[in-house]
């Protein structure tokens, strides 16, 4: 037996008294599509609905959320796994009191943790699957192998497109390297797709399509429509000010899809709840994944 099948029997035990989180990864297959405005903008609008929702932010080196939010965090994930903290002190509190956690360093350390350290990790991990419901990690984007790695450990992926033609086709080739992966398990994974700066509701429709047919035929992967945000000045204004659009504006368009889309994640199918397996066990895959890549 491992180290990484020994801490997941842990984990096991460790779930059996602890409720498990939701883990949603946002994920896309190119950079400047919008992905942490959705990470954020999903997060805001599931606190709104009563939902306790922490952000990860695993983008390595860009602190995409932090630029985001407004809001500078003391310490992150390599704070938690070398210095001690707690992962009280590492949770950031953003508006509306959804929590961000800042990487760091932290997510490529990860898989060089020696047993220890690893043991004490999770322990702080499963901690989190108790305070909170949903832990939606913004990955980075591309095709690098920590993103890559994170989809198949996440049980639940949102995968942001736009119209331009790069987006779609470095979104299917992200597909293909998943796909390539031994450990892929199709059947324990749900992929959805929100298009994001569309010009309209058709045209969000028409992107999805394009690529659901071509993962369909080629990848034998099903994909399932969540919806669309359309391009708006607004969002850019949002940006600019680090105000949040679900927060700054929330009767416009944008917004009204945030909110819609966070409403569809909420009524899950009883398969999709099934997946739900926490933070600390996807983190444990992930670390696994990154030892035997």
């Amino acid at each position: 037996m491992d180290q990484a099948d020994e801490l997941r029997k842990k984990v096991e035990l460790l779930k059996e008294q602890t409720p498990s989180s939701r883990v949603i990864a946002v994920t896309s297959g190119k950079g400047g599509v919008g992905k942490t405005s959705v990470s954020v903008n999903l997060a805001l609008q599931l606190q709104k609905q009563g939902k306790r929702v922490v952000i990860l932010d695993a983008d390595f080196g860009l602190a995409n959320v932090e630029v985001m939010l407004g809001i500078r965090p003391k310490y992150n994930l390599a704070d938690l796994i070398f210095h001690n903290k707690t992962i009280e002190e590492i949770i950031t509190q953003g508006p509306l009191g959804i929590g961000f956690i800042s990487g760091g360093s932290g997510v490529q350390d990860l898989v060089n943790l020696d047993k220890d350290r690893l043991k004490g990790l999770i322990a702080k991990l499963v901690k989190l699957d108790n305070m909170y419901d949903v832990v939606i990690i913004d990955t980075g984007a591309g095709i690098s192998d920590s993103v890559v790695e994170f989809v198949l450990s996440s049980p639940e992926i949102l995968l942001v497109i736009t119209p331009e033609p790069t987006s779609i086709t470095d979104a299917y080739s992200l597909l293909k390297a998943v796909n390539r992966k031994r450990e892929f398990d199709r059947n324990g994974k749900s992929i959805k797709v929100i298009t994001n700066r569309v010009e309209s509701m058709r045209e969000g429709r028409e992107i999805y399509e394009k690529i659901r047919i071509v993962a369909s035929k080629f990848l034998n992967i099903q994909l399932e429509y969540l919806g669309y945000v359309p391009m708006d000045k607004k969002i850019i204004s949002a940006v600019i000010e680090q105000n949040p659009i679900s927060l700054g504006d929330p009767g416009s368009e944008p917004a009204i899809q945030f909110k819609n889309i966070a409403n569809r994640l909420l009524n899950r199918s009883d398969k999709e709840e099934k997946q739900q397996s926490g933070i600390a066990k996807v983190l444990l895959s992930f670390i696994k994944s990154k030892k035997n890549g």
